[in-house]
């Protein structure tokens, strides 16, 4: 998978929150596994775009709770996304 730009990116998160829904996934189930791709993410991957730079700073420096949130917010971001499709 090759994600040049932030729209990319947030096309794959959408294709990936689509999966989980038709799954038959919670919202607190799709929360929480956001939250441990976050955890994943931040340990494994250099970001490469400026924007996952920032994503990265802010989950390094954020208590588990504040991580939480971010991972909530994300969620809610591409659910908005999906709405403008």
């Amino acid at each position: 998978m090759d994600i040049k730009t932030f729209d990319q990116w947030v096309d794959t998160l959408s294709t990936a929150l689509t999966a989980g829904q038709k799954a038959g996934l919670s919202q607190a189930q799709i929360q929480n596994s956001a939250k441990k791709l976050g955890d994943y993410l931040a340990s494994n991957v250099v970001p490469d775009a400026p924007e996952n730079k920032v994503i990265k700073a802010l989950w390094e420096h954020g208590s588990n709770q504040e991580r939480q949130s971010l991972a909530n917010m994300m969620v809610k971001m591409v659910e908005s996304h999906q709405q403008k499709l």
